[in-house]
C-alpha cells in the first residue's frame, strides 16, 4: 500500500514547519505530501489560519524532487474552474509533473463567511462539482487556446472525494483517476469500493482503473511505551481534557492509533478492503518525529 502524508494546513502551518515535513516525506520513504485545502481553523483557535493551498505546493514543488503533492480536497467554491486548472498547471510544471488535484464539493460553511465565499445549497455545489472537473480537464487535455498543458499526459491525477454517494461517484467515475473517502472502517470502505465497482460497470469502465484511498488520522509509537509517550504529549499540548487511556480506547472509524506493528496490520486489513492507497494525518503537525514511523508502516505494508 502507498502511504502519504496528510495535514491540515489550516491549522496554524508555517512555511517553514511545511518544508520540514516535505523534507521528512522525502527522506522516510513516504509517496507524497497532501493537504487540506481551508482558509479558516476548524480545530485550534481562530488565529491559526492557512497558508494558501496551491502557492504552497508549488512553493514545495521547488524544493522537493521525488514526492507526490496534492490537495485533499480543493472545495470547487474557492475558485473558478480556470483559475484551479491553471494553478494545478503551474505546480505540475514547477514540480516537474508530481502534483495531484483532490477536488470536492466543500462543506464548511463558516470559511465562506468569513472569505465571502458563496456557500450555495449542497445541491449546487455538488453540480458545481460536476461542472468544474468537465472544464479543467477539458482545459488540460482538448481546449485549444489553453496553454501550457500539463507535464503529466494525459492530465494530473484527479481525485474525487466522498463517501460512496451518488453526486460525488458520479463525476468519479466518469472523469477521476481516484476516489478518496474518510471516517471509514473496514466495513464502510468494502461497502465505498462496492459502489465504486457498480458505477464503473454501469459507466462501461473497468473498475480497476478508479482505485480507493483512505484518509485517516494516524498516531504511531515504536512500541507501547512510546506510544503513550506521543499521545501524552498531543494532549498535554492541545490541552484536551481527556486521559491517554481514553484516546487509546477511541476506536472511531478510519482512525489508526497504535504501535507501528498493530497500525501495519490495520493497514493491510484495509487493503484487503479495496484500499490502495493511505494518507495518514497525524493529530498535530508539530510531530515531525513521527514521519520516520510512518515510512516504517510504507515499508511493512509494501513487502506484505
Amino acid at each position: 500500500m502507498r502511504i502519504c502524508l496528510m495535514i491540515e494546513g489550516q491549522e496554524g502551518v508555517t512555511w517553514e514547519q511545511w518544508v520540514a515535513l516535505a523534507r521528512a516525506c522525502e527522506q522516510n520513504g513516504l509517496d507524497g505530501l497532501f493537504r487540506s485545502d481551508h482558509y479558516l481553523s476548524i480545530a485550534s483557535s481562530r488565529e491559526a489560519g492557512s497558508l494558501d493551498a496551491w502557492a504552497t505546493l508549488s512553493a514545495l514543488a521547488a524544493v522537493t524532487e521525488r514526492i507526490r503533492l496534492g490537495t485533499l480536497v480543493s472545495p470547487v467554491t474557492f475558485r473558478p474552474a480556470s483559475v484551479l486548472a491553471k494553478n494545478v498547471v503551474t505546480a505540475d510544471h514547477v514540480s516537474g509533473g508530481r502534483v495531484e488535484l483532490g477536488i470536492g464539493a466543500g462543506w464548511y460553511e463558516a470559511e465562506h463567511q468569513v472569505y465571502g465565499f458563496p456557500f450555495l445549497t449542497a445541491k449546487e455545489r455538488v453540480a458545481l462539482l460536476q461542472q468544474q472537473i468537465e472544464t479543467i480537464v477539458h482545459q488540460w487535455t482538448e481546449h485549444p487556446d489553453v496553454w501550457p498543458k500539463p507535464v503529466q499526459r494525459p492530465h494530473p491525477p484527479l481525485i474525487v472525494g466522498g463517501a460512496g454517494k451518488p453526486g460525488t461517484v458520479g463525476p468519479a467515475v466518469r472523469w477521476a483517476t481516484e476516489y478518496n473517502t474518510t471516517n471509514a472502517g473496514l466495513e464502510e470502505c468494502r461497502m465505498r469500493r462496492r459502489v465504486l465497482d457498480e458505477g464503473c460497470r454501469e459507466a462501461g469502465r473497468d473498475p480497476a482503473t478508479l482505485p480507493l484511498s483512505l484518509m485517516a488520522t494516524c498516531l504511531v509509537g515504536i512500541d507501547d511505551a512510546d506510544l503513550r509517550e506521543r499521545v501524552a504529549l498531543y494532549l498535554s499540548e492541545t490541552g484536551k481534557d481527556e486521559s491517554v487511556d481514553d484516546y487509546l480506547r477511541d476506536d472511531s472509524p478510519g482512525r489508526l492509533v497504535g504501535t507501528t506493528e498493530q497500525v501495519a496490520e490495520r493497514l493491510r486489513a484495509y487493503e484487503g478492503a479495496g484500499v490502495t492507497r493511505a494518507m495518514l494525518r497525524p493529530p498535530t503537525h508539530e510531530d515531525v518525529e513521527m514521519i520516520p514511523l510512518l515510512g516504517q508502516l510504507a515499508d511493512s505494508t509494501a513487502n506484505a
